[in-house]
């Protein structure tokens, strides 16, 4: 237990753990990289080093032990998305005028605080900022060091500009991290107040090699394809839904063929006659249009020669045919039609018609 179980981006990691051991970690810290990199795990693994009550060192750098108090404590917030369940959960349980004033937190440890977006607008808050302000100053009591981990970018306007007042005057008894899939997003004047730390995506390679170790339940092609379509995030690609991803790229693939190469629109309104109403009706089609942007970049990737950037691999033939049958205008076409689709749905258009439209608007 220890940095020696984030997988990738070694250089990155020895270079926060060099600033540990000579105290010159900032007050502020912008871990920027895709979805999945590891931002989160690495801010978790950095307080629980800050604050390990062992203090241990690998190759004479802090490091934590994982077992005493504080680093359980710790660990117990590292499943995100059943904490943030749970707060909503607890939240959705108050009376009606307390949910207004009820804002979401996940914290299991005093002194330990992470900050997620708030549903439904899925924004950081000009109250949950407040909450860090009305904290951060007392020292911490079971901790050597307060910890405060924002796990998104996206801030409201009067929740950024009181997030600034933090980062011009912060104690030195407790650091900020602020994980952010494009640190463009955040204001200027924050970004400069703060250090940046990007993790880069890591070669499709190594994303296999880790799966055949994680995922010894998923056979050599689907970690191929896996490797390929997570883009570079070990976390995206550890959890990620192989069965659901093949069967909602069945269906884009009866679709382009349809649009391609078929006379018979049968198999295509049987398909999208599955595309409902609903939350899960969302979730299915939000899936399918994924998957058809996918395929349509790969089908860009062939028509410009360069197979090797090829995502779907298991399937390449198939594709290859359709790349033949379709030319630039046409993927470009296509993909301008499936933003269209996108807006319908936000629209609540009737969604298998829309998917119907789509296919018949790019026959050929």
């Amino acid at each position: 237990m220890g940095f020696s179980d984030f997988h990738g981006n070694h250089d990155v990691v020895q270079r926060l753990r060099e600033m540990l051991a000579h105290e010159r970690l900032p007050q502020a810290v912008i871990l920027a990289g895709p979805s999945g990199s590891g931002k989160y795990t690495l801010a978790l693994m950095l307080a629980k080093a800050m604050n390990c009550l062992s203090t241990p060192t690998t190759d004479g750098l802090p490091d934590f032990c994982g077992k005493c108090s504080n680093c359980v404590r710790i660990a117990q917030s590292e499943d995100l998305d059943t904490r943030f369940a749970e707060a909503v959960e607890a939240r959705e349980n108050l009376r009606e005028t307390d949910k207004k004033e009820t804002r979401l937190f996940v914290q299991t440890h005093p002194d330990v605080l992470v900050i997620p977006p708030d549903p439904p607008q899925m924004m950081i808050k000009v109250d949950q900022v407040r909450r860090v302000i009305e904290t951060i100053y007392y020292r911490p009591g079971d901790a050597k060091e307060r910890v405060y981990i924002f796990t998104d970018s996206a801030f409201v306007k009067e929740a950024a500009n009181s997030l600034l007042k933090v980062l011009e005057e912060p104690p030195e008894f407790a650091t900020i991290f602020l994980l952010a899939d494009n640190p463009g997003e955040l204001l200027p004047t924050i970004r400069s107040r703060s250090m940046t730390v990007t993790l880069a995506a890591l070669p499709a390679e190594a994303i296999e090699q880790y799966l055949a170790k994680h995922r010894p339940d998923w056979n050599p092609k689907q970690r191929a394809l896996v490797a390929r379509l997570s883009e570079g995030a070990v976390g995206r690609a550890r959890s990620f839904d192989v069965a659901g991803y093949v069967a909602a790229r069945a269906h884009a693939l009866t679709i382009l063929h349809t649009a391609l190469r078929a006379a018979d629109h049968s198999e295509l309104f049987k398909i999208t006659e599955t595309y409902r109403a609903g939350a899960e009706g969302r979730e299915k089609t939000e899936k399918l249009l994924r998957t058809l942007y996918s395929l349509l970049q790969d089908l860009m990737f062939l028509q410009s020669g360069t197979p090797e950037l090829v995502r779907n691999v298991d399937i390449q033939p198939d594709l290859k045919k359709l790349a033949e049958a379709a030319d630039f205008e046409w993927i470009a076409f296509a993909a301008d039609r499936l933003a269209e689709v996108e807006r319908g749905m936000r629209r609540n258009l009737l969604r298998s018609l829309s998917l119907d439209a789509f296919a018949t608007a790019l026959e050929r």
